[in-house]
């Protein structure tokens, strides 16, 4: 009793020191977070380049490698361009839109005559359309400042990449618990990749999507809200909500008429709907066997550390989180917990037994539990 009463408590001081340290490192921390997502992301683009077939030829990893350094960071600096563009264009037109939604707030309210008429202030404090355009701008600055730390991150990333698997192995005493951690890494890497893959092809047909309703409605800033409902679909639950609420205010502010409002909502919303409840659960599957009480909370806790890119992050920290626990007896209940189910599926063998029952093995071939790489 007294033993369990000393773990409890131990592994409460030690989360609750790991999370101090989340937050006070975060100026360190979430530059390398963000290299390792980039990092991650060109090994994982090179490998998807050789697996496109040319007729019967495909990519060689010394031309597949380069190729994704180069998308990615064409991709990244248009992007960024376009957005630090069009922050800027709303940030002058913001205060002429806060004055028409006071107009259109204050024939609503007459409309349906209140004996006491409500203002916008009552709902939303003073010039809220700056600054919330001021915080997305202060956000992107942030991304652009710690852009060099996140380069020099990827660079010896890159550069010491061949070295991981060596190290790896060489952080365990026997060649079966090799094998088992290698399995283990295997087994992340596959869920983090169906995860990260299907979620950004989502997230682009529902950027696009949004950015051509937008578009051909007329209204401006459409590429900027499709890089807002791309970027706000990777957040769980209220990513696809917010990215309908900002072009839904912006539309009733713009237009003189409250058409083209309803329409831009209907649109938005089907879209919203289809693909997040319709598309994406199905190409999902129950692969992530994640409670969504856990997403919620999780989310909440990774906001709070990071911002956005901790809410971004949080699925597939949950993912590793559940995978590693359930890889053990004394933290199983932990990956049960964060199940959707229960169902984690059957305890692995130890190491030592599995050694046993096997016998002697040839030399382990690490390339076939590697992650994405160039070859």
């Amino acid at each position: 009793m007294r033993s369990s009463l000393l773990s409890i408590t131990l592994s409460l001081i030690l989360v609750c020191l790991v999370g101090w340290l989340l937050v006070t490192g975060r100026a360190l921390l979430l530059p390398l977070a963000i290299a390792l997502i980039v990092w991650y992301l060109i090994n994982a683009l090179s490998h998807g380049f050789q697996l496109v077939p040319f007729g019967g030829w495909r990519l060689p990893g010394w031309i597949a490698f380069p190729l994704s350094l180069v998308t990615i960071f064409l991709t990244s600096t248009l992007i960024l361009d376009m957005v630090a563009e069009n922050l800027t264009q709303l940030a002058r037109d913001a205060p002429a839109y806060q004055v028409r939604l006071e107009e259109v707030f204050n024939q609503f309210t007459a409309l349906i005559k209140l004996n006491d008429p409500l203002e916008l202030q009552d709902f939303l404090p003073d010039a809220i359309l700056p600054k919330l355009v001021t915080a997305g701008a202060g956000f992107i600055t942030t991304i652009a400042g710690s852009a060099s730390l996140v380069f020099i991150y990827v660079l010896f990333l890159l550069l010491e990449q061949s070295t991981f698997d060596h190290k790896f192995e060489k952080l365990f005493a026997t060649p079966a618990r090799a094998r088992a951690a290698f399995a283990l890494r295997e087994e992340i890497n596959r869920s983090i990749l169906h995860y990260f893959g299907i979620k950004t092809a989502v997230s682009i047909a529902t950027g696009l999507l949004i950015c051509l309703i937008l578009w051909a409605m007329g209204l401006p800033y459409a590429a900027l809200f499709g890089f807002i409902a791309f970027l706000l679909n990777y957040i769980p639950t209220i990513g696809s909500l917010v990215s309908v609420v900002f072009p839904a205010l912006l539309s009733l502010v713009f237009f003189d008429t409250l058409g083209p409002f309803i329409l831009i909502v209907a649109g938005l919303g089907a879209i919203q709907f289809s693909i997040g409840n319709l598309i994406e659960p199905r190409l999902m599957g129950s692969s992530l066997n994640l409670s969504g009480l856990v997403i919620m909370i999780s989310l909440a806790f990774w906001g709070a550390i990071w911002g956005v890119v901790g809410m971004v992050l949080c699925v597939p920290l949950t993912v590793v989180i559940l995978i590693v626990c359930a890889k053990f007896e004394r933290s199983r209940p932990i990956a049960v917990l964060l199940s959707a189910n229960g169902d984690i599926g059957v305890f692995p063998e130890t190491a030592e037994s599995s050694e046993r029952a096997r016998g002697p093995e040839p030399e382990m071939n690490r390339n076939a539990f590697a992650a994405p790489q160039s070859d």
